[in-house]
Order: structure tokens, then C-alpha cells, then sequence
């Protein structure tokens, strides 16, 4: 029954919340001082590590996987490197990560390992606020967030299952439901999603992606052709659907449209081919949709033995969800069968370990209905990339920069561009793939690009280092992956994220924030890392510990309560740390703008109701000029001003203008006595443009 609620760890509808310092004995201390003494004892060159401390019942770590031919050298390969080239050195307590790497499956323990699953935890300018024992999955999970009738949901979910929780009060946070995707009945599977608000159509839209598996379907392409062929087959939508977001739950969401990214499949009868859509799609709200993937099996050229297809990036004109448009596809020379020679230019061809494409769509600081002009584009083992988006019928390339070998392993993924708007600099990496650190390490890139025709590698982050009263000398020893994952996904995290700190999911070393005051001179400023185990509750009740060894595995900030959610093999935990600030309780205030003015803080705030964005008319009106009154017998409300009267009736869906009648396009309301009318009626009534800009929380008016 452990295998059965490896994804589901709870099934309670209540979360069992836990602040910092009720948390279990283990978490809420340093390593122990009785740690200090035990590095290692040398004996021959042996490495002996003793359990002291909370690690004195610590679960075994994982042995070596049996020998599986499914996963046999291919030709071209990189060979294991020669012994003593790599590893770690008991003397000196460092380690050596290898040049280059085979693809390994499972545990590759070596001297200096521990054989235990450390329970320490280590802290450094961060607090534990609060703790959720629920995993959706391990290793991997994705995050979405959006605020929907004055309450925040965040989604914690794999492919085929999801847990929903209002995360309102982040030390109170609810699971409102766990879902597990039944594709046996027809359900498919739950992909990757973004939820925007879109002001033209004053709702919030859901666009969710959907790949053809890249695990567990096809172990070796090149000596399975049956496996192949089953991916070739596999019935389901390779693309995108878009829904009209009406509630917290994806079960109670209306189908807009679904999109393959294969233009040529016009009917659900006929296949489809390629990918499918890659990861979080990028939406902001507005006109233009990006997303990742092949769009037909001509984008092939990957030599990566459990892929078929090599990713592109592909824009969609979305301003009708119902009736989205593809408007051009980017890819680089050598993606497609028949680009062979361009593909062969790249180093690594012929390795059959390096994954040649996208993994993730590209990454945009600016959208293009703001004015932005570039996208970056990480392209795997074919490095770099600068896109021109400004014209999105024809996106091209605007330069290219080739990215130092690291395989195996992912070498470029993730490509954070928050800070790139005021400082030049954008942060590349890749992620670990094989566990004991049997591969090359993978760095961040700090690459400026200030000169978009010539990007350039500025510097490196360091790399972490464990604390001194840790019971090893180097994360390596520790066990599972260990190198940076992401900065989680800029697209649905909340608020405008810190000028100077850089949080990343770093696998066994937790969660690590980056000081960039000094954009050429990074620093480690904060960390938090857990335990490297915990104790999970079956269905039936039994208690057990978790024997997955990648604890941290994701990130989400809420930039705008100055909270961080770390994901975890054994639950989810809320941190807060004093160089972001205080950490916020309940949503952030809303505000109202008027004509570029200060901001003015709200006491009533917005909210959604049958489709439409509800605001408070008074504040609105007075500021915007007009005298409001209230008659409380009649339950009317009137506003005046330089002859132009304004009269409604709570509950009515329509008002007077002048004693014309004027529709609105949801009921007004009454709420603890502030009146609520749709945002669309007041440039009805008064001519002022008004729109609600979801992710600063303001309500944006302006005169006409």
C-alpha cells in the first residue's frame, strides 16, 4: 500500500499545519555539535561515516540498481571516466565532479558517501513558518497560483494527479481536494498550466499544456522499436487547451478550445504528431500565447534515448481563446530530419546523452503588448539563444551563445530573466539528472546581455558548501541529486520579484538564495535545507518514512507576501526570510490608480463574480469626481457630477445614465456596506477607461 500513496501522501481534507516551532524535534535545529567530530575515519583509504544525533535511526540511503539492458551503452556513449579522475578525496574532505558521463539510472554511491538519509536540517536567514505533509510528486512537480474571489489557490500536481489548496493564509492553508487523473476512464492527463486574468474579456483564462510522455513509455528508442512506435500511437491532445477559469477546482472549468500543435491535425480522428506543448506555458493575459515543443515528428534530431522529438518555440495569436491562431515557429538549424550537416556542427552529436532542444517555451521580461522585444530561449545541448518576439508572425534570431559541455544531465532548462530589466543579466542552468553526483556539475551562468547581439558568460554562482557542524564535507556525500533545479516558474508567481536575491531549488542543499548586489561578485545569503527524509502516513493509516533522497525538487515565491514555498519528498514547507521582508498574512491590499497618480490603497477590496471583476463604486466615483449618495430606503445609489447623473439600484443588473438605461455586465452588489459594480460599467458611465491589473492588485482608471 506504500506504492499506492507515493503520490498522495494524506487523504484528510484537513491540512495538518505546523509552525517553525512546533514542527517535529528535527527540524526546527542545526546539526547537532556531537556532528562536528564525525567526518570520516580513513582506514585504508576507506571513508566511514557513524550515526550520531537525529541520525542515529536515519534510514539507509539507496544501493545501486541491478544492471538493466534497457539501459546497456549505446554506441557513442561517453564510457564510465577512469578511475581516480573523479570523486572524493577522504583527506581533504572535496569532491571532484566527472568531465563527462554515461546516462546512470538510480544510486551511484562512491567512497565518501553516507549510507544514511541525513535528518538534519540546516538554516541561515530563513525562518520555517509553517509545514504541509503532502507530496504530489517526487522528484518533479509543477506549482500554479492565481487569486480568485478574494482568495489565493495554489496547485501542487504532477501529470496525473493534483492536490488544490487555499493558500490565503499561508500558516492556515486548506486542501480543498486531491484529484488522481483516471485515463483508464477517459480523463486526460492533467498537464502543466497558467492562469491569467484577461482584461478584455474581464476573466481569468487557463492555458494548460499537454506532452507525450517522456518517462516510463520508452526506456531506449534506438533498441526498442515497439516503444517507439507506442509513443507514435499514443491518443491524446499534443497541445493546448484553453478554459475559462469559473472556480478554484479544473473539474468545474469551461473547455474554450483545444489546439494541437501539429496544424495539420484538423480532427480529433486524425493522429497527431510531435510532442505535444512543453512545460508552463508563457501567458500573460494579454494577446500572445508562447509555448514549446515539436509541432510534427520532422523535429527529430535529438539523440537523447528515451525522446523522440526535438522542441521548437511557437507563438499563437490567442486574443479569441476559442479560435487561437499559430502565428510562427522559431527553431535552430539542425532541429529537423534533413538538417542533418547543421546538426552535426554541435560537439555533442553523437554522445546519445545530450537532450537537444527545448525543454521549457522561452523566457519573456517584458511581454510584447508592454513593448518588450526579446525572448531567451534555452535550448539544451544547443545552448543560447536571443530571440526578436517583437513581431511575432516572424520570430528570428538575434544571436546565439554555445554553452559549455555537461553531460549527462540537463544543460540548459531554466533561464531566469527577473533581473534583466535593470541589470543585463540573465541566469542559465541546466539540472542534475543522476543521483551521487555521477555527473558534471552544473552550474549558473550569469550571462549579460546588455548587447543583444553579443551575449556573454559574465560569471558563475558558487556553489553551495555545507555548513560546518554538518556530518559531511561536500552535498555530494549526502546522497540523491544535488545542483541547482530552477528559480521556480517567473509566470505564476506572484508580486515583482527582488532586484538582488535569486532563490534556487538546489536538490539535497535545499533551497539556496543568491545575493546579485554585485552582479559580477554573487554570494550564498540565505539557505534553507531539510531533512533529507520524513515521515509519511499511508491509507491505511500506517506511518513510514519516505525513501525518496531528493528533498527539495521546486521553488514558488509569492514575491508580494515575501514568502517561499520549497517542495519537498515529504511535504511542502513556507519560509520566510528577513532579507524580503516581512511575511504577509492574507492577500495583498488592493489599490486604486487614477492617471498614472500614486498609488491609493483600498479598504474594500475587488473581486470576481459571474465572470466579471466587481469594484468598490464609491471610492472610484468620488475620486473620479462625483458627489455619491446612499438612500438606504430604496437600497439606490447616485452619483453627480457637472450635470451628468448616475443612478443604481443594488441587485439590478442595468443603471440610468442621464435616465438612459445602461446594461451591466453582472449585478451590482452590496458587501459589509461597501457597494460592488462590474469594472466594465464605469467607462460605460463615465468615459474613463478602467482596467483591473491582476498582477499588481490595482485597479488602473483613466480619463478620456
Amino acid at each position: 500500500m506504500k506504492k499506492a500513496v507515493r503520490q498522495r501522501i494524506f487523504s484528510s481534507v484537513l491540512l495538518v499545519t505546523v509552525v517553525s516551532t512546533l514542527i517535529f524535534p528535527s527540524l526546527p535545529i542545526f546539526a547537532s555539535s556531537d556532528t562536528t567530530a564525525v567526518k570520516a575515519e580513513s582506514n585504508s583509504g576507506a571513508y566511514v561515516a557513524k550515526r550520531t544525533g537525529v541520525n542515529v535511526n536515519a534510514p539507509d540511503a539507496g544501493q545501486p540498481y541491478p544492471v538493466d539492458e534497457t539501459h546497456k551503452r549505446l554506441p557513442g556513449e561517453p564510457a564510465e571516466p577512469a578511475e581516480g579522475s573523479w570523486g572524493y578525496n577522504v583527506e581533504t574532505g572535496v569532491f571532484t565532479h566527472p568531465t563527462v558521463m554515461p546516462e546512470n539510472e538510480g544510486p551511484q554511491p562512491f567512497n565518501g558517501s553516507l549510507p544514511y538519509l541525513d535528518l538534519n536540517q540546516y538554516i541561515k536567514n530563513m525562518k520555517v513558518e509553517a509545514f504541509y505533509p503532502f507530496v504530489a510528486g517526487y522528484g518533479h512537480s509543477w506549482q500554479t497560483s492565481f487569486d480568485l474571489d478574494g482568495r489565493r489557490y495554489l496547485y501542487d500536481y504532477e501529470t496525473n494527479q493534483y492536490n488544490l489548496f487555499d493558500i490565503t493564509d499561508p500558516l492556515k492553508a486548506e486542501l480543498i481536494t486531491t484529484k488522481w487523473i483516471d485515463k483508464q476512464a477517459g480523463e486526460h492527463q492533467f498537464g502543466p498550466f497558467n492562469v491569467k486574468y484577461n482584461e478584455e474579456l474581464d476573466k481569468n483564462l487557463a492555458v494548460q499544456c499537454y506532452e507525450v510522455p517522456r518517462y516510463g513509455k520508452i526506456t531506449n528508442k534506438y533498441t526498442n522499436p515497439d516503444e517507439v512506435k507506442a509513443i507514435r500511437d499514443f491518443e491524446m491532445l499534443r497541445g493546448f487547451r484553453i478554459y475559462e477559469v469559473n472556480g478554484p477546482n479544473w473539474t468545474d472549468w469551461k473547455i474554450l478550445s483545444e489546439t494541437p500543435l501539429d496544424s495539420s491535425a484538423y480532427s480529433k480522428d486524425k493522429p497527431q504528431q510531435g510532442s505535444g506543448c512543453q512545460d508552463i506555458p508563457v501567458y500573460s493575459g494579454d494577446k500572445y500565447l508562447f509555448v514549446a515543443g515539436a509541432p510534427d515528428d520532422s523535429y527529430a534530431n535529438t539523440e537523447y534515448k528515451t525522446y523522440l522529438y526535438s522542441g521548437a518555440q511557437l507563438v499563437y495569436d490567442i486574443s479569441d481563446p476559442t479560435k487561437p491562431k499559430q502565428l510562427s515557429i522559431w527553431s535552430v538549424p539542425g532541429q529537423r530530419i534533413g538538417e542533418e550537416a547543421q546538426y552535426n556542427l554541435n560537439p555533442r552529436a553523437g554522445n546519445k546523452t545530450s537532450w537537444m532542444g527545448s525543454r521549457m517555451p522561452l523566457f519573456i521580461p517584458k511581454t510584447v503588448e508592454e513593448g518588450g522585444k526579446y525572448g531567451y530561449a534555452a535550448m539544451g545541448g544547443l545552448g543560447f539563444y536571443i530571440v526578436d518576439i517583437s513581431d511575432p508572425n516572424n520570430m528570428k534570431t538575434v544571436s546565439h551563445l554555445e554553452m559549455p559541455m555537461s553531460f549527462a544531465g540537463t544543460e540548459g532548462d531554466n533561464i531566469d530573466v527577473s533581473k534583466v530589466e535593470t541589470t543585463g543579466m540573465v541566469y542559465y542552468s541546466g539540472y542534475p539528472l543522476s543521483e551521487d553526483c555521477h555527473e558534471p556539475y552544473k552550474e549558473i551562468y550569469a550571462i549579460d546581455v546588455k548587447d543583444p547581439l553579443n551575449p556573454k558568460i559574465a560569471t558563475i554562482m558558487p556553489r553551495p558548501t555545507p555548513p560546518a557542524d554538518a556530518p559531511f564535507t561536500d552535498y555530494c556525500q549526502r546522497r540523491g541529486s544535488f545542483g541547482p533545479k530552477r528559480t521556480g516558474y517567473a509566470e505564476i508567481q506572484p508580486g515583482t520579484p527582488s532586484q538582488q536575491y535569486m532563490p534556487y531549488a538546489f536538490y539535497n542543499a535545499g533551497i539556496q538564495m543568491f545575493d546579485l548586489k554585485d552582479p559580477l561578485k554573487p554570494t550564498i545569503a540565505a539557505y534553507f535545507v531539510p531533512k533529507m527524509s520524513g515521515e509519511l502516513t499511508d491509507d491505511e493509516g500506517k506511518k513510514y518514512m519516505s525513501d525518496q533522497s531528493d528533498p527539495v525538487h521546486g521553488t514558488f515565491v509569492e514575491w508580494d507576501r515575501h514568502l517561499i514555498w520549497v517542495f519537498s519528498g515529504h511535504g511542502m514547507y513556507v519560509l520566510s526570510s528577513p532579507l524580503l521582508g516581512d511575511p504577509v498574512s492574507g492577500l495583498p491590499k488592493a489599490s486604486l490608480q487614477l492617471n498614472g497618480e500614486a498609488a491609493l490603497p483600498l479598504a474594500a477590496q475587488p473581486f470576481s463574480k459571474d465572470g466579471s471583476t466587481l469594484v468598490p463604486l464609491r471610492t472610484i466615483f468620488e475620486k473620479l469626481g462625483y458627489e455619491v449618495k446612499w438612500n438606504g430606503a430604496s437600497k439606490t445609489v447616485t452619483g453627480t457630477k457637472d450635470g451628468v447623473t448616475i443612478q443604481l439600484q443594488i441587485g439590478q443588473k442595468e443603471a440610468t445614465v442621464n435616465g438612459v438605461k445602461k446594461p451591466m455586465a453582472a449585478s451590482s452588489v452590496m458587501v459589509g456596506g461597501t457597494t460592488y459594480i462590474p469594472i466594465s460599467f464605469i467607462e460605460l458611465a463615465t468615459g474613463s477607461k478602467a482596467v483591473w491589473n491582476q498582477d499588481d492588485k490595482a485597479i488602473v482608471v483613466t480619463s478620456i
